[in-house]
């Protein structure tokens, strides 16, 4: 199992060979605002569980294994983020999506998935979500609260 930061390299590695034939370390450093030796520490290990095939200098490739997780993992972020724009939170989507992605199980992805695709084909179900008003239990506590 990755951990969260080698998530966001994979993940970040796949979404922009998807639109480049290269990458640089700086590219991902850049999109993830982190240091670009962390990336180079965060490529060796990626190597070293054969999701890529990185040598210092030379073109970053891909494995098949690489390209399996990467799809997954940018598969799992877009599902967040229409699941969390469908509910209609009122919050930074790709924030919010990035927080969740990490720590929720295969099954859970699966289920809000299949609930925010049914939102989505029932416009008349997802109407009345957005139209439903109702009073947070939590409204009061939570407004007191800093996140």
């Amino acid at each position: 199992m990755l951990s969260p930061s080698l998530e966001d390299y994979l993940e970040e590695l796949y979404r922009t060979l998807l639109k480049k034939s290269h990458i640089r370390i700086k590219d991902i450093a850049d999109c993830l605002s982190v240091s670009m030796p962390s990336v180079v520490k965060g490529l060796r290990r990626l190597d070293r569980l054969g999701y890529i095939d990185y040598k210092p200098y030379q073109k970053i490739i891909l494995l098949d294994k690489g390209k399996k997780k990467g799809r997954f993992l940018v598969e799992r972020n877009k599902i967040l983020r229409d699941f969390v724009k469908i509910i209609g939170s009122e919050c930074d989507i790709k924030a919010e999506a990035e927080a969740m992605e990490h720590y929720l199980s295969k099954p859970s992805i699966k289920a809000i998935e299949k609930l925010t695709r049914f939102l989505q084909e029932n416009h008349e179900i997802l109407s009345k979500l957005q139209s439903f008003k109702y009073v947070s239990i939590l409204h009061n506590e939570l407004e007191d609260i800093e996140y």
